[in-house]
């Protein structure tokens, strides 16, 4: 009986969580929100770059950002 009452809950719980997941396609005046600058991933992009370039020659690695050389400076 416990087991049978368990599986309902995860059942549930599951088809929840599917259903929270549904996509809807946008429409075409809802994209205008989504061209925002401040919905960007990175609002000033030269910024991100000059971040970036610090972290990798203060690090000494490289990967993830395609930025080549070493922690010399010299890329």
């Amino acid at each position: 009986m416990r087991v049978h009452w368990m599986r309902g809950l995860v059942l549930t719980i599951a088809l929840g969580w599917l259903a929270g997941c549904s996509v809807t396609p946008l429409k075409p005046w809802e994209r205008g929100h989504l061209a925002e600058p401040t919905m960007a991933w990175e609002p000033d992009p030269l910024a991100a770059q000059l971040e970036t370039h610090v972290y990798f020659s203060k690090e000494a690695s490289t990967g993830g950002a395609s930025v080549g050389g070493g922690g010399c400076g010299c890329n």
